[in-house]
């Protein structure tokens, strides 16, 4: 078994974590607080008689990464430590498996998944639990699955149905949740404490050698001018005022700016106003206006050809329905101006400032430093994508030795978790020099120590920019913002340096306070949230029973053809939204083989499935083959509308459907739908 020694500044913030408190850590990222929490599990499981441990992630990817590079080695040798994840056999066997175990790490689904789980095999109690360490602890919160465990915590602790777990948080900041004053951060921290029933602890007698261990990066702004001409986005406006035109919007419909966060939340309003008016012209307008608005974000951020063809590639894939007259307005609208729109993407005259700036930006790391190792991190994946292209396609930076390589999210068409292990592997070794990453990048993942990040066309929070500097932790590192003069991540960057100093000043108070006062407020706050949980609950259930499922009709949100009833609906394993009327299978055509970077245990993925009527072509979801009898359709809510006794409506998620759906019953499936091969046998 590996030594397991602590710095300094370690040994002070685990402590008290030492004499059985609640617990949250507050260390830097890169400064080493999985490190701690290894060293707390292992005197619990040397001290604590009947010990269980459970290690709690937020990420799928953590669970194996904190398996073999932490507790594994400091544990393994002399404890049964054990990774589940949703791949994992041991998840349907999870109550068994916490029993043989003593440490487990796991996402904090499959806790929660198990906790709600009447099974005996999969059932796991609070109470089963010795020491529950929580990583990123600052999720706990709103209806984060991390918070929904802790509210459970914390109704038992509160009816004083004991025992519970020690609780032992993780984090690089527990931000202000947006506020901007200290009073209103101190509270949001507080409410962090309270969901986590913990005090925060961070160094103070050690602070040189924290900074020394996680040296800040050398921060710096490149700042670009606003192109004087933007001929392709001007023209991409005088387009979108002609879909306003031939829509002769209603006089109490407002929609801002083109080409901001703010116009894409008009045209989502005008669409779902569109739905409830039942008006396809309007459903249609929104969309295509969505797209457009999405080019002209693209061409403020990325090259103008990658603007030009996110249009390209909307309108190869989009046919006019047959009869629609906004739909053969639009399609033939965007044919009129193809040729113009590939002219001005491609004038380079007038190309995007901050690509050039952020070439100089790149030049500067690698050209001086051979061995330089950078991070770049981008909002989307398309934008990574986009990047990539761009450095691929670019001979300066190919001159300059950048071996580059996508880190986005695992999960449908992403990367694959052993995509991302790959990349990670290839850039700890200096086969690749530069990651193009999106948010999974900031937080978490065993990325070694860079020379430099770069932040391009970010709107993050606190807590993410703090992340992400923080992976610039080599000697004189770098930490660059490329942005527009007066620009939004300009503004958004400044404000998150207020909040950072805000947080240190919040947390300050809240260490501040006596014990007393610290445990009268923490139970204040848990209280109100208690009941403001029992509340929320009470809502969501009787929105849920708002209308009979039978009462319900499912339209197509695309064309408007009604095309099932709520009462089709059921609810497999808990996740999976279904519709087992037969006839259903009338209203739909099949189109490509959903490929799926994940394995599960009673079912797979068929094809994906399209509306169709006419040339809708809408996509609904997809087919699942559930234990190799069902061919069952999932489908997507969001891509239908609900025709309500009290109108057209539009939600989300399916949590939010305004009736009941029941779970599925696969005997019950299979007698109704097979009961002559039954008969026969």
């Amino acid at each position: 078994m590996a030594e397991l020694e602590l710095r300094t500044y370690q040994e002070e913030v685990v402590q008290r974590a030492l004499q059985g408190e609640n617990i949250i850590i507050w260390l830097p990222t890169g400064g080493g607080k999985t490190r701690t929490a290894v060293y707390v599990a292992q005197r619990h499981l040397q001290t604590k008689p009947r010990a269980k441990v459970v290690v709690l992630v937020n990420m799928l990817h953590l669970v194996e990464q904190h398996c073999s590079k932490e507790f594994g080695p400091f544990l393994g040798k002399q404890y049964k430590v054990l990774p589940v994840t949703g791949d994992s056999a041991e998840k349907d066997f999870f109550g068994n498996v916490l029993r043989d175990s003593d440490v487990i790490v796991c996402t904090a689904q499959i806790l929660y998944n198990s906790m709600i789980n009447a099974e005996e095999d999969q059932h796991v109690e609070l109470s089963d639990i010795t020491l529950l360490i929580i990583d990123e602890c600052h999720h706990t919160h709103k209806d984060a699955v991390y918070n929904k465990i802790m509210s459970c915590y914390v109704e038992k602790k509160m009816k004083n149905q004991g025992p519970l777990p020690q609780i032992l948080g993780l984090t690089a900041s527990p931000g202000t949740g947006g506020k901007k004053t200290l009073e209103t951060a101190v509270e949001h921290v507080l409410t962090i404490c309270a969901n986590m029933d913990s005090a925060i602890v961070s160094t103070k007698k050690y602070v040189p050698e924290l900074k020394l261990k996680v040296p800040r990066p050398h921060k710096e702004f490149k700042i670009t001018e606003k192109r004087p001409v933007d001929p392709l986005g001007d023209h991409i406006k005088g387009m979108m005022l002609k879909i306003h035109e031939f829509l002769d919007l209603p006089r109490d419909v407002q929609l801002r700016e083109c080409g901001t966060q703010e116009y894409e939340q008009d045209v989502v309003e005008l669409e779902k106003r569109g739905v409830s008016e039942n008006n396809r012209e309007m459903v249609r307008c929104a969309d295509h206006l969505r797209q457009y608005n999405d080019a002209l974000l693209i061409n403020d951020t990325l090259r103008m050809i990658d603007a030009y063809n996110s249009l390209r590639d909307f309108y190869t894939n989009t046919t006019p329905m047959d009869e629609n007259k906004a739909d053969v307005f639009l399609v033939e609208l965007f044919k009129e101006n193809q040729v113009e729109l590939s002219r001005l993407a491609n004038d380079p005259s007038c190309e995007n400032p901050k690509i050039s700036k952020l070439q100089s930006t790149l030049v500067e790391q690698f050209v001086p430093k051979q061995d330089s190792r950078g991070i770049l991190f981008t909002e989307t994946r398309k934008s990574a994508h986009c990047l990539y292209e761009w450095i691929l396609e670019n001979a300066v930076l190919q001159g300059c030795g950048i071996n580059a390589a996508i880190l986005i999210g695992a999960g449908n068409s992403n990367m694959t978790q052993k995509e991302q292990r790959e990349t990670i592997r290839n850039f700890h070794s200096g086969s690749l020099n530069l990651l193009i990453a999106t948010s999974i990048a900031e937080e978490g993942l065993d990325i070694p120590e860079c020379n430099f990040v770069v932040r391009y066309g970010l709107l993050t929070n606190d807590i993410a920019q703090l992340q992400a500097s923080g992976r610039a932790r080599a000697p004189d590192s770098v930490y660059s913002v490329v942005a527009s003069r007066g620009g939004r991540e300009l503004v958004r960057e400044r404000i998150n340096e207020y909040l950072e100093e805000l947080v240190k000043k919040a947390v300050a108070k809240v260490q501040e306070m006596n014990n007393y006062d610290f445990r009268q407020k923490i139970s204040q706050v848990q209280r109100e949230g208690m009941n403001l949980h029992r509340l929320a609950v009470q809502k969501k259930d009787d929105k849920r029973h708002r209308f009979a499922a039978a009462n319900v009709q499912l339209k197509c949100r695309s064309c408007f053809k009604s095309v099932a009833s709520g009462s089709d609906i059921r609810l497999v394993e808990g996740m999976h939204y279904v519709n087992i009327n037969p006839e259903f299978r009338n209203e739909f055509k099949v189109g490509a083989d959903i490929v799926l970077q994940r394995q599960f245990k009673d079912w797979e993925p068929g094809r994906k499935i399209l509306c169709n009527n006419g040339n809708c072509n809408k996509d609904w979801g997809f087919e699942m083959n559930f234990k190799g009898v069902a061919l069952l359709a999932t489908i997507k809510i969001v891509s239908f509308a609900l025709l309500t006794p009290d109108g057209q409506t539009t939600v989300k998620k399916w949590k939010d459907a305004p009736f009941p759906v029941d779970d599925f019953d696969f005997l019950t499936y299979c007698e109704d739908h097979f009961s002559d091969i039954l008969d026969q046998d």
